[in-house]
């Protein structure tokens, strides 16, 4: 009973109008790791950056227009079977 309380509770909190899964949206994805150059032409139109920790370690951002829900699941997909873990994922506006 309680899970439903919360979860009615949230739900009222979010306004459904601001966020379709089904239109565009920018999208901000980080992983572990450096993408090899030979899969960056699946990220065609996502702006790909590099940061270095300061243990040395890579983090890479993707930063760019997703059309849909499907296309932001084929772009993680991609990541997963690079074996990069998503360390973050954020719709921008």
């Amino acid at each position: 009973m309680e899970i439903v309380i919360a979860y009615s509770t949230m739900r009222n909190k979010v306004n459904e109008k601001a966020f379709r899964p089904w239109s565009p949206g920018t999208y901000r994805i980080e992983v572990e790791g450096g993408l090899p150059e030979n899969w960056l032409d699946l990220f065609t139109g996502m702006r790909v950056t590099n940061q270095k920790r300061e243990d040395q370690t890579i983090v890479t951002c993707l930063n760019g227009q997703v059309k849909d829900q499907s296309h932001l699941l084929g772009l993680l997909n991609a990541l997963a079977e690079l074996h990069l873990p998503i360390l973050f994922v954020e719709r921008i506006g």
